[in-house]
């Protein structure tokens, strides 16, 4: 395993659910960790306790790609390297082949694919000079299999699939290793009014947390380059 010390790692969607449930796991390993919300200000008590060497908050926009190149910019100023992206800021759609709206299609597609594609490309040259890199684009087994009508949210998902294989295309001879976390249903404000399956019998927030520290810290030789998590049986996993 990698050692965590002074290693930094940047969090988008980092103020609740999976994305804080990920940067206070890192934080604990011993990562330094910088929190992309988009309301800095917000997280200021539950991180109060944390060491502020190794803390890093930003202003983060996915739809507004100044704010991406901001973020990166005071990372690099503030630490002087970046070790690791987890793009975890997403949205949900439920629009349906038949009935969706172009602007809801847009905006998913500007959130779930465009934003990460564009926080890669501002951390690809930062990643790539610290010899071993690492990506997780947080998915969803909704980008592995479909299994409802809602094909928005399913196409956007399965965009960051392809992402995630680009990009391990594009920077493995430089150290970059990436992967696409795909869970089932987790239990946020994300899938509150979800009915398929209790929300005692989702996956844990801190549990999905665990796993994307696992394998942020596995070293260039032992790269996962998709990592499906389900909370009930699958067909196909």
């Amino acid at each position: 395993m990698l050692d965590p010390h002074g290693r930094v790692i940047l969090v988008s969607g980092a103020n609740r659910g999976i994305g804080f449930a990920i940067a206070n796991t890192l934080y604990d390993r011993g990562y330094t960790v910088s929190l992309g919300v988009r309301d800095p200000y917000s997280l200021s008590g539950a991180i109060t306790h944390w060491n502020e060497l190794r803390v890093h908050t930003a202003h983060y926009e996915a739809t507004d790609w100044r704010t991406h190149a901001a973020w990166v910019e005071s990372v690099v100023e503030r630490f002087g390297r970046i070790d690791g992206l987890v793009n975890n800021a997403g949205i949900d759609s439920r629009g349906t082949l038949r009935d969706i709206d172009e602007k809801e299609l847009d905006l998913i597609f500007a959130v779930n694919c465009k934003a990460p594609l564009n926080m890669i490309r501002q951390a690809l040259p930062h990643l790539e000079a610290s010899g071993s890199g690492r990506i997780v684009n947080v998915a969803s087994l909704s980008g592995k299999r479909v299994k409802n009508d809602h094909v928005a949210y399913a196409m956007s998902k399965f965009a960051v699939v392809a992402l995630t294989h680009a990009v391990r295309r594009l920077g493995w001879e430089k150290g970059v290793r990436a992967t696409a976390l795909c869970p089932s249903f987790v239990r946020t404000d994300m899938t509150a009014n979800a009915t398929q399956i209790a929300a005692e019998l989702m996956t844990d927030p801190a549990d999905l947390a665990e796993l994307v520290a696992t394998v942020i810290g596995l070293p260039n030789t032992a790269s996962v380059a998709e990592l499906l998590v389900n909370c009930r049986l699958e067909e196909m996993v």
